[in-house]
C-alpha cells in the first residue's frame, strides 16, 4: 500500500513539471514556430521602417544653352568658290540630357542655329542632332568627350544649293554643375562639319562655345 501511495506522488509531480515546461513562456520561445514567428516580425519591421537613401551624384536631367562661334572653318564648292576660308560665323544652341548609360555615358539632344556667309549672302540653318557624351553627368567629372550626328535644314540658302545637310560634330568640353542652386556653366570646343545632301558643298570647322547649364 505504501509503496502504491509512494508510485502515485512520483507520477503527479512529473506530470506537474511537464505542464510547467509546455506552459512556461521561456521555454515556448525555442522551436521552429518560435524562430518562424521571429523573422516574420524581423520582415514586418523593415517594411513599417522609413527607408533613407542616399541622393545620386549629379541630377536626371539638364538643359544647357549656349552661344559660339568658329574659330577656323573652311568651305568646298559650297557656292560659287571651290574653296573659301571664315565663312562660319555665329552659334546659338540648346542641349538637353534625356537620359543615359548608367556609370558610362549620357544620351543628349542638341538643335542648334548656325549662320554663314557664302558669296555675300547668309546662309541660316537648324541642325538637330543626337550626342553620346562621356563620363556621364552623375560622375561629377568636369571633362566630357563626345560625337554626334544629324540633320541640319536651311531656313535660307545660297541659290540652287541643298536645303538639307548631313551634319556632325566631335566635341570635348567642361562642365561645372552646382555652382549656385540648380545651375552652373559649361565650355566647349570641337570639329563640325556638314555635307549638303541635295548639292556638292560642304564645311568643316573648329568652333568655341560657352553657356549655362540648368538642373531639374
Amino acid at each position: 500500500m505504501i509503496r502504491l501511495v509512494f508510485i502515485l506522488l512520483v507520477c503527479h509531480t512529473w506530470a506537474a513539471q511537464a505542464q510547467i515546461l509546455v506552459d512556461d513562456p521561456q521555454r515556448s520561445r525555442v522551436g521552429k514556430k518560435a524562430a518562424a514567428g521571429y523573422f516574420s516580425a524581423r520582415e514586418k519591421a523593415k517594411e513599417e521602417a522609413p527607408v533613407q537613401r542616399e541622393p545620386a551624384a549629379g541630377e536626371d536631367r539638364y538643359l544647357s544653352i549656349h552661344v559660339g562661334t568658329y574659330i577656323n572653318d573652311r568651305q568646298y564648292r559650297w557656292g560659287d568658290r571651290d574653296r573659301a576660308d571664315d565663312v562660319g560665323e555665329a552659334m546659338l544652341g540648346v542641349t538637353y540630357r534625356f537620359g543615359e548609360w548608367s556609370r558610362s555615358m549620357d544620351f543628349l539632344f542638341r538643335a542648334e542655329l548656325n549662320s554663314y556667309e557664302i558669296d555675300g549672302e547668309s546662309p541660316l540653318k537648324l541642325t538637330l542632332m543626337p550626342i553620346i557624351a562621356f563620363p556621364d553627368a552623375r560622375s561629377d567629372f568636369p571633362l566630357y568627350f563626345g560625337a554626334g550626328a544629324g540633320l541640319g535644314i536651311f531656313f535660307e540658302q545660297v541659290e540652287n544649293e541643298s536645303d538639307l545637310s548631313f551634319d556632325y560634330a566631335l566635341i570635348i568640353g567642361g562642365r561645372f554643375l552646382d555652382l549656385w542652386d540648380g545651375g552652373g556653366l559649361m565650355v566647349e570646343t570641337g570639329l563640325k562639319g556638314q555635307v549638303n545632301l541635295l548639292s556638292s558643298g560642304q564645311h568643316d570647322g573648329v568652333y568655341l562655345a560657352a553657356g549655362g547649364i540648368f538642373e531639374f
